[in-house]
């Protein structure tokens, strides 16, 4: 680590430092921040984007006890560095490591913990209320990045404070960009402050210069209500100061000798105020700064001086882009097949169905809940919108699923990318609660893909549903090297699901990947001679009723499985349906699936998922093990069960054998 890292123990050290110093602690941290994203992976181009702004901050604010909320938390690098946790940082995104994101369990620094984007003001903001009730005075600043701006909870909190009038300092932290490139009016509108700046300095100018002539003031008054007409036209910052925030910029966020003598001045300034500063995503490297998209989270183990990416070998594909390719084969065939994304082209694979169909895609920016408004408006006038979210974003957009699309039968198709653990990116990002909040919505399919192959027939079958809503979740990471890609999908049946094994005593009954999972465990039981049965249910809505309690009457222990909250999930589902249907008389032949002349008792049921509480980050394949959910674990746990039913058997029988042979008995 450089010189000045390891003097840094907290914010304080770098207070009354010159500027020249302070340039070269974030030359220092620029370099951090690439030595170990490189090797651990995570945000680069955000984290080096704020540098000199970090430093500004920690410099005039008094953190901890002036509050620091930073928006969506990857560009908060810097922060961590500057924050007593230098020495820890080679751990960040790593199991047992510095998160990834603000965590207020991490450090008294993080006064608020995000993960998803357009909540600093908000939070900010209830911090502000909070002080001004409790009399105290501390400092409370939100650091939102622009491409947040165009998530409406931003808005909501401007109109608030607005009107609350409580102290508070919100920067825009304008770069341009989000994950992908910004969209829409108010990315242009911000555009347009920063090329006419000007406006500010003349008007100052002037303003001053008038002051200084006799009845100077009197006529400043009279040409306020004229200029109130007009400035609207070019005044930078219009739409905050109508909303009642005072708006002051646009300030070069990389320019130490701007920036700290401005924080400065508004540190003493009272009510709501809104600092416009521009910085470069990836600023200090030509490569990032070139390509900030790629490197807003770059691949493992890229060249730090060069940006080049390691050489990879051919591999299968991803499911985002298996789901990515079928999509555009579907849309081929289906000219009303429009696809909607917010913010997250790159990852949802909608980059390819763009480059085909430049006029059917629409980035909506960071805003889920309009994304699934206009793809119902949509429905509702004959297009088949697709929504194509990550998992764990889809869930800001919970009450336009249920009301706006599920309520008018609405046929809008939703592809949950990312699903499941995702490893480095932590319990924010993990997408294991979407089977439990789509399975509750009325009028809602939902499937999940085993594999590739299977994704393929799913992505099919929904672009065929004309009924209602139908999603799709599908995990991050690669496709089987076996899988089948090359025949034509397949339509599938609504809630039917597939026998993969027959075996004994114990079925195995798994959703998504997880049926992977319990098929692997299946050969591992195998080979020490234990033979289970393995469904794949593919469907978590509706279930495949005859099958499930054909499974319950033929074996005496059904384990679900799934990467998904057992709390409502999956196997709250088959439950329900066991506790509900008589699993001893199902519809169809179940009986004949029972051994002859044996009688089943109702089934243990055991279900396998993601426990109740947030999952940390680390490796998946880590994670899936601590939840009980590879394929050893899996395995393990069977074992565990067959052992335990022998020994009840074994308990059974003595008690019969004692009773036999008791008196009683034998006067009987």
């Amino acid at each position: 680590m450089a010189k000045w890292l390891e003097r840094i123990k907290e914010p304080r050290d770098i207070r009354g430092l010159p500027i020249d110093q302070l340039k070269e602690i974030a030359g220092e941290i620029r370099d951090e921040i690439l030595r170990v994203t490189a090797t651990n992976g995570g945000h680069l181009a955000s984290s080096l984007g704020v540098v000199e702004l970090t430093l500004a901050l920690h410099y005039v604010f008094d953190t901890p006890r002036d509050r620091i909320v930073w928006d969506v938390g990857h560009q908060a690098y810097a922060h961590k560095l500057l924050t007593g946790r230098a020495g820890r940082f080679h751990t960040i995104r790593k199991e047992g490591g510095l998160s990834g994101f603000l965590r207020r369990s991490e450090s008294p620094y993080d006064a608020y913990g995000a993960g998803h984007a357009s909540t600093s003001m908000s939070a900010a903001l209830g911090m502000a209320i909070a002080r001004d009730r409790k009399g105290e005075d501390y400092k409370v600043v939100s650091v939102t990045g622009d491409g947040a701006m165009s998530g409406g909870i931003c808005y909501e909190a401007l109109n608030n404070a607005g009107m609350l009038k409580t102290d508070l300092l919100m920067i825009l932290n304008d770069n341009e960009m989000s994950i992908s490139p910004n969209v829409g009016a108010l990315a242009h509108y911000f555009n347009r402050i920063i090329t006419t700046h000007f406006y500010n300095e003349k008007r100052r100018g002037a303003i001053e210069f008038i002051k200084r002539l006799p009845a100077g003031q009197r006529f400043l008054n009279l040409t306020n209500r004229v200029e109130e007409s007009v400035k609207g036209l070019i005044v930078p910052g219009i739409l905050f100061e109508e909303l009642g925030v005072r708006y002051l910029g646009p300030v070069d966020g990389h320019n130490l000798e701007d920036l700290i003598p401005i924080l400065r001045k508004v540190h003493g300034f009272s009510g709501p105020i809104l600092l416009h500063v521009i910085t470069v995503k990836g600023k200090g490297r030509d490569y990032a700064e070139a390509d900030p998209v790629t490197f807003h989270s770059p691949p493992l183990h890229f060249n730090a001086e060069s940006g080049e990416a390691p050489a990879t070998e051919p591999g299968p594909p991803t499911f985002t882009e298996v789901f990515a390719e079928s999509l555009t084969a579907e849309a081929r065939a289906d000219g009303r097949i429009v696809a909607l994304t917010a913010a997250m082209l790159e990852g949802t694979g909608l980059t390819r169905f763009q480059e085909e169909f430049p006029d059917r895609t629409y980035d909506v920016g960071i805003a889920e809940e309009h994304a699934v408004i206009q793809a119902a408006g949509m429905a509702c006038e004959g297009l088949r919108p697709w929504v194509c979210i990550y998992s764990s974003f889809m869930q800001r957009a919970i009450d336009p699923i249920l009301h706006d699309v599920a309520l008018q039968k609405l046929p809008v198709a939703f592809a949950l990318d990312r699903s499941g653990i995702v490893g480095a990116d932590g319990p924010t990002h993990h997408g294991v609660f979407d089977l439990t909040y789509l399975r509750m919505i009325p009028d809602m399919v939902v499937m999940a893909p085993m594999d590739g192959a299977e994704l393929r027939d799913m992505i099919h079958t929904a672009a065929h549903y004309d009924a209602g809503p139908i999603a799709v979740r599908f995990p991050r990471g690669k496709t089987a090297a076996g899988d089948n890609l090359t025949s034509p999908p397949r339509r599938l049946p609504i809630g039917r699901g597939q026998v993969l094994i027959e075996g004994e005593d114990v079925c195995l009954v798994g959703i998504g990947t997880m049926a992977a999972h319990a098929l692997e465990a299946a050969r591992l039981l195998e080979a020490g001679g234990i033979r289970v049965g393995v469904i794949n249910a593919r469907f978590a809505k509706p279930l495949d009723r005859d099958l499930i309690l054909r499974a319950a009457c033929r074996y005496s222990c059904l384990i679900t499985v799934e990467d998904n909250a057992v709390a409502g999930g999956f196997g709250a589902a088959v439950l329900e349906l066991l506790a509900i249907g008589d699993a001893r008389a199902p519809a169809g032949d179940a009986r004949s699936m029972a051994a002859p002349g044996e009688s089943r008792d109702e089934p243990r049921v055991i279900t396998l998922g993601i426990p109740d509480q947030f999952v940390e980050h680390g490796s998946p394949a880590s994670l899936y093990h601590q939840c009980g959910l590879s394929a050893e674990a899996i395995a393990a746990r069977v074992r565990r069960e067959l052992t335990a039913s022998a020994r009840i058997h074994a308990a059974r029988v003595h008690v019969l054998a004692r009773d036999e042979d008791s008196p009683a008995a034998s006067e009987g």
